[in-house]
């Protein structure tokens, strides 16, 4: 099969810095246990996701050291390890875990060096393709973090820097220590809080990673997206993230999953095309 005829393929690519992806990637913090806390219940089956994206066409996955903690840093390591040519794997830092469901912000320039060696060792990686600030702590002062980054990029141990939640004033502020490449904000069809930040990603060539595609926020927008499931005869949750490839091409949706049966369903959104009927009962950003 040629990779022109992946599912991943259809949405088209996204270029991060120097790097072309497509433009459906995979998150990996399904892969761990509940709570995001822990091995999963099903290892194996955590392994054959991991495998089975690059089948799909899938060539940018986005992790965090958080996420478990380090559980799926490690097991994308032994699944994907020796990665192939043109896999993009971000990860992220900046958050602690002292339990399940809790995540903590630590932006200190001791944490950060302790999370993205830690992701170095447990990816077998010498860079960092994407490294993602998880959060500006605001008990840290920026330039501590934000130097902390400029200076580990200037050392090799990071190509690309991006950011998670964040504003555009954050954004700008980082600017001035490094190119901002990638912004993470949470962003679905029910929760467009950030379309500000879109509409300047779009104007300024930078990817914009939603994360929770799914989480409606209300119950006329879950009304609206089952009703154009319908239509189309698929999932809810391929419609969200057909949306969400429709609103922006500079959008980088991340599906994220356990399961083989669920992933192949989520990337398939990509082959979705929306009608302007569709965009009417579900609006595009303005």
């Amino acid at each position: 099969m040629q990779a022109t005829e992946t599912p991943a393929a259809q949405a088209g690519t996204i270029t991060i810095g120097d790097l072309t992806v497509n433009r459906m990637a995979y998150g990996a913090m399904r892969i761990t246990g509940d709570g995001i806390w822990g091995p999963p219940k099903d290892h194996d089956e955590a392994i054959r996701v991991l495998k089975r994206t690059l089948d799909l066409g899938i060539n940018f996955i986005d992790t965090a050291d958080s996420y478990g903690p380090h559980v799926s840093e490690e097991l994308i390591a032994e699944a994907l390890y020796p990665y192939p040519e043109g896999l993009v794997i971000a990860t992220k830092g900046g958050l602690l875990r002292t339990g399940p469901n809790q995540w903590p912000v630590d932006g200190s320039r001791k944490h950060l060096e302790e999370a993205l060696n830690g992701s170095l060792k447990r990816l077998k990686v010498e860079q960092i393709d994407l490294y993602q600030l998880h959060r500006f702590d605001a008990k840290v002062p920026s330039e501590e973090f934000l130097g902390f980054l400029q200076e580990a990029q200037q050392q090799g141990k990071i190509k690309h820097i991006g950011l998670s939640e964040v504003s555009i004033e954050q954004i700008e502020e980082a600017k001035t220590y490094f190119d901002v490449v990638s912004v993470q904000n949470m962003y679905n069809f029910g929760i467009q809080k950030w379309n500000d930040v879109l509409a300047y990603c779009e104007q300024n060539g930078i990817a914009f990673i939603p994360w929770y595609p799914l989480n409606a926020g209300d119950v006329s927008a879950q009304q609206a997206i089952h009703k154009v499931a319908q239509r189309h005869g698929v999932s809810d949750y391929q419609i969200a993230l057909a949306w969400l490839l429709a609103a922006s091409p500079v959008m980088l949706p991340i599906a994220g999953t356990s399961s083989v049966k669920h992933l192949e369903e989520n990337v398939q959104a990509a082959t979705i095309k929306l009608t302007d009927e569709d965009f009417a009962d579900m609006p595009l950003p303005e």
